[in-house]
């Protein structure tokens, strides 16, 4: 089973890179992230064909979540528990036996702004979600882009990003929290080398050709799930296609 996330900044700006990347990799779930789009305009129609249903909450020019699946998406459900009028941030669906649950947290904004209040708390919110809805003996896959790179090999330079909203003592606690609940960062189980990132900020000039990146984009899972996890990798060929996103994908394995 291969499960993928992108934060694709824009789906319809994006749709040539996505439906490459579909076609070429063929995962069984991709989950992307900023689809930017209100679901009355969601592109459907360029999925037609291609052997991907797709689950989606969004809305106009910010934040928007979507599961891809080549099998049928069951139990989909959109936000936190009783609150539809959250920020369409989350989604959940349970395919082929697997709970995926897809997140884009907050950004932040500043360390001293509510927008990063509203980070921290969106972190406390999720933990008690999958409290109230799961055990972590359940195979769930939880993926998205976090906003947080959690190490300091997450981060081209460390010290200077040190207080970042993204690199920053309180999302360091506020993740910390929730991966105990029972999560395993898949991908570091199987690459340690420092380096390793899925995000490269357009507003720095040559921030990718010189690696000047962060690992935001995560791909967890409960130990039932991380037990069976054969691979976990980054794609850095969609950071190069014509008008990319500032993400790339990160690919997960499972033997299910």
């Amino acid at each position: 089973m291969k499960i993928a996330s992108f934060n694709v900044n824009s789906l319809r700006a994006r749709l040539p890179v996505v439906l490459r990347w579909l076609s070429e990799h063929q995962p069984d779930v991709l989950c992307v992230q900023e689809t930017k789009v209100q679901d009355a305009d969601f592109p459907t129609e360029a999925f037609d064909g291609t052997g991907y249903e797709c689950a989606f909450k969004g809305q106009k020019s910010y934040n928007g979540v979507a599961i891809f699946s080549r099998g049928p998406a069951e139990k989909v459900r959109y936000g936190f528990d009783g609150e539809p009028k959250d920020e369409p941030r989350l989604i959940t669906a349970r395919i082929d036996g697997v709970t995926i649950v897809n997140t884009y947290v907050p950004q932040g904004y500043l360390p001293d702004s509510q927008k990063f209040d509203y980070k921290l708390s969106w972190f406390e919110r999720l933990l008690i979600f999958f409290g109230r809805n799961f055990t972590p003996a359940d195979p769930i896959v939880w993926v998205g882009d976090l906003n947080v790179a959690p190490e300091p090999i997450d981060v081209y330079d460390p010290v200077t990003l040190s207080g970042h909203v993204c690199f920053h003592p309180d999302v360091h606690k506020a993740l910390k929290k929730v991966m105990g609940w029972g999560f395993v960062d898949v991908f570091r189980m199987h690459c340690k080398e420092p380096g390793q990132y899925t995000f490269w900020d357009y507003r720095m000039r040559d921030a990718f050709r010189f690696n000047r990146g962060w690992r935001l984009d995560h791909i967890m899972a409960t130990q039932t799930m991380a037990d069976k996890s054969t691979a976990c990798y980054i794609d850095k060929n969609p950071r190069l296609a014509e008008r990319p996103s500032d993400h790339t994908p990160i690919i997960a394995e499972f033997v299910w």
